[in-house]
Parts: structure tokens; sequence; C-alpha cells
């Protein structure tokens, strides 16, 4: 079975190997120095280049709320929570991540990430994902209770080409083509590579989505993102891809930001419209429940979805016009 078939979700454990290099080390001190590197073992890996996805790191462990929130929302984050601090004054320090939701999910599981040298282990009180199979995998772990996730939020596919279209990409088969270059989400890390892949099977069936993910990794035209919507901007304008696709909110934010980027539409019958939805839940072991519950109270109010709305997300509640 291939990987980009697999669920991404796996917590990584080093106990067998770690107890190996205990008793082989011997020296005094070296147990401390493995159990610390056994520690770090255990976590998933958040990429040394990731830090603008951290936001507020250096309070994490003193912070009010802990927000992991899925990661193509890093747009709209700043603002919803101007709006939340103003309505709720007294949650000063907010610490939150807009990484991969799969990444986000194996720190949970795993109960820390590291980052760098640090090992960060602060206990969310809320999290989101574009997933709900995350939501069932963190209740059959105990982690959740399913009566408290909920849809708030959706969204839309779209392909991300840069200014002029030069590879003259018309159509989602056309990334099959031998020498269409695409910046594509890595399935092990990223919920939207699930979504993306339904859209290559719609579009041509199993043996689009082989020749893309399989037969093309190996050629080196599909090129893996950890994290897309750092990266996928960031190769499109550089012009070392010719297409990736995207989230639709992330066309709107490029284009804000000032980025040569165009959109190739896949159209109403593959963009995956009608099966994107975003989920959010409170966590069982939060450490600060009642704070997130005003976070999840406010993510409803038309106020929030009205900055989701202006930012091209479809939303789930009423909006309010901003």
């Amino acid at each position: 079975m291939l990987l980009y078939q697999l669920y991404p979700i796996s917590v990584p454990w080093a106990a067998p190997a770690i107890a190996s290099l205990a008793s082989f080390v011997g020296q005094e001190g070296g147990d401390a120095m493995v159990a610390e590197k056994g520690e770090k073992m255990r976590f998933p890996v958040i990429p040394s280049d990731r830090e603008d996805d951290l936001h507020n790191l250096a309070i994490a462990d003193s912070a009010d709320l802990v927000l992991l929130v899925a990661g193509n929302q890093f747009m709209v984050m700043k603002e919803l929570l101007l709006a939340f601090q103003k309505e709720y004054p007294e949650i000063k320090k907010v610490f939150y991540e807009t990484l991969p939701p799969g990444l986000e999910l194996k720190q949970i599981l795993a109960g820390g990430a590291v980052f760098r040298d640090r090992v960060i282990d602060v206990v969310p009180d809320v999290y989101a994902s574009v997933s709900e199979e995350a939501m069932n995998r963190l209740e059959d772990r105990g982690f959740i209770s399913g009566a408290d996730y909920f849809c708030y939020l959706h969204n839309r596919l779209v392909l991300m080409v840069p200014e002029g279209n030069p590879a003259r990409i018309a159509a989602v088969s056309d990334l099959g083509e031998a020498g269409v270059r695409i910046s594509q989400p890595n399935p092990e890390y990223e919920d939207i590579a699930f979504y993306i892949m339904e859209m290559y099977r719609q579009a041509g069936g199993q043996d689009l989505v082989d020749r893309i993910m399989e037969q093309k990794r190996a050629e080196g035209t599909t090129i893996m993102t950890i994290v897309h919507h750092r990266e996928t901007p960031l190769r499109i304008t550089k012009r070392t891809v010719d297409v990736g696709p995207v989230w639709a909110t992330e066309i709107t934010h490029a284009r804000q930001g000032g980025l040569s980027v165009d959109v190739v539409e896949p159209g109403e019958d593959l963009d995956q419209r009608g099966s994107i939805n975003y989920y959010m839940c409170p966590l069982k072991s939060a450490g600060h429940p009642e704070n997130g519950e005003k976070f999840l109270d406010f993510i409803k109010s038309a106020g929030a979805q009205g900055i989701y709305k202006k930012n091209g997300f479809v939303p789930h509640f009423p909006a309010s016009a901003l």
C-alpha cells in the first residue's frame, strides 16, 4: 500500500532503540543524555524554518489560551484574535499554531512536538482541522468528546499558477503531463492532500492519482510540500513549479499581498466545495477550558464568520457584512 493511500497519522515511538542505546552508553551521565534524546525522538518534528507558524512562542508556557488551527487560516488569525480580544479583554496572551492540521494532530497524540532544539508540550485548549477523521481519531483516543466538535467553515480547491499561466494549464488532467511541475501537498502532513487526490481521481481516475503521486514524484516533477500555504506561493512566484493545488482562500491572500499569481478553476464538479468542511473542538485536558469555550462561542458569531467570508472562506454560520 502506498503512503498516499494511508491516513497520515502515526505516533513515532523509539523505546527499543533508546533502551539499547542506554545500555551501550554506560558512562556517568549517559542515561540522562539518552533519556533526553529519547524524549525528543518520540515527538513529531516541526520544520526548523516554520517559526512564522508558531505565533507568540515566547509566551507559550504562560498563555491564557492555546490554539492549534488549520494552517491555511494563518491569513485571518490576526484579525480574528483582535476581534476576539476586544470582546474578551481579560484573555491577554494567546499562543497559536498555523501548521498543517495533520502535523498538529500528531503533536496532540504524542503530547508535544520538537521545534529546533525545544520540545513544545503545551496542551491546546482548541484544535481545528479540515478532517472529521481527525476528530474521530481524537475521540477514539479519549482526547475529546464526540459531542463537542462541530463544523464551522467551508472552502474549495483551485489551481495556483504563475502570472500569465506560462505552462498553459487549462484543466486538472493537465497536471499528469510529463513537463508540468507540481507543488503537491504531502498527505503525511496536510489534510488538503486528500481532497486534492479526490479531485485527481474524479478528473482522471486512479490512473491520474498514481501518475501524479507516484510516477511524477519519482520523475521529480511532483514536488511535495510540508507546509503548502507557505511553500507553494513561493515556488509559484519563483517559477520553480508550474502549478499548485491550493485552497481558494490562498489565491485571495496571495493577491492581497501583491504576489504575481493567476488561478485556474477546476470547475464546480471538481473543486470539492461540497465536501470541504472545517471542524473545531475543545480538548478534555485543556489548561484553560473556560477561555477555550469563549473562543469556540466567538467562532460561531456573525462577526467571526464575517471575517472568514471577507478572506474568501465559505461561512457555516450567518456572517455579518464587513
